[in-house]
């Protein structure tokens, strides 16, 4: 991965064409459309424990940036090692150490036990029929002490090889705030813009095209920005201003399209796996790549 030159306060470590051409999980033999699913709902139950856990915001989303640079490339993390919720749980329970809102093993274990459990989720990809009852049965989604002890040790186990994963380089900075100095700075500001340029940043976290990991963050912003104003209906000056901010035509057009298919993106995804969990466990994407050569060779 490499950083802008001489902008390293302000820029991620990039995934070089080399490491987007392959990873360790498609070494493996994980067919690239179970890879995007599983990454994307990995991502999502990111986000959803960081809102259990009461995390900021740019807390989760450093967590998912993480959470997707361990796969990337093919001396990162494969899916037939590793089950893609404990990189989940470890990838937040990393950022918030390192942050000033730190978690405890067993508020993030705790919260991890309700989601992935299958008569509790309200996650769709966990519970497929979403049909949960108003009151859940704790024992559904109790921890016991001996469980807890045990994914404790595989949670601090995981947080260690996510860190020589990526040789301990947990920077991350996120567009939020960038995107904020930029509409002070074109004076241009507004709550419903700064709503939608935010909802556009979060739901590029779960880009297939893993944006996060491609683009910088200034660019990220300024799509973002771009994108809004023209659904909300702002008008931008008329000179090319993005260029103000580093960021060339080319490289906005590519961004804009991308954030603008995750809608469908995110629709097409339910619609795959309807009535289906995702895989988020070595053993379950075992089961589902059995269940894909049976009925291949039924074929």
């Amino acid at each position: 991965m490499t950083a802008a030159d001489g902008l390293e306060g302000l820029a991620n470590l990039l995934a070089t064409p080399a490491q987007l051409s392959s990873s360790s999980s498609s070494l493996d033999g994980i067919p690239a459309d179970l890879e995007t699913s599983i990454r994307f709902a990995g991502a999502l139950l990111t986000q959803a424990a960081g809102v259990l856990l009461r995390l900021p915001q740019d807390v989760v989303a450093q967590a998912i940036v993480i959470f997707t640079r361990f796969w990337i490339g093919p001396d990162g993390g494969s899916l037939a090692i590793h089950s893609a919720k404990d990189v989940s749980a470890a990838s937040i329970y990393l950022m918030a150490k390192l942050s000033f809102h730190p978690t405890s093993p067993r508020s993030v274990l705790n919260v991890y036990s309700y989601l992935l459990s299958k008569e509790a989720s309200p996650l769709w990809f966990i519970n497929p029929s979403e049909e949960l009852e108003d009151n859940p049965k704790p024992e559904s989604y109790y921890l016991s002490e001996g469980g807890y002890q045990t994914q404790r040790l595989s949670l601090l186990k995981m947080e260690t090889i996510i860190l020589r994963t990526l040789g301990f380089n947990t920077h991350v900075v996120i567009p939020h705030t960038i995107a904020l100095t930029y509409l002070q700075t074109i004076n241009t500001t507004g709550s419903a813009l700064a709503k939608r340029v935010f909802e556009h940043l979060n739901a590029s976290l779960l880009s297939p095209q893993l944006l996060y990991v491609t683009h910088q963050p200034n660019a990220l912003a300024v799509a973002s920005i771009y994108l809004a104003a023209r659904e909300v209906g702002v008008k931008m000056v008329e000179e090319e201003w993005w260029e103000v901010f580093d960021v060339d035509r080319e490289e906005l057009g590519f961004l804009v399209v991308a954030m603008n298919s995750m809608e469908v993106f995110s629709k097409s995804e339910r619609d795959v796996w309807s009535g289906t969990p995702i895989p988020l466990t070595v053993e379950s994407l075992e089961a589902e790549l059995a269940k894909r050569k049976k009925a291949q060779d039924g074929e």
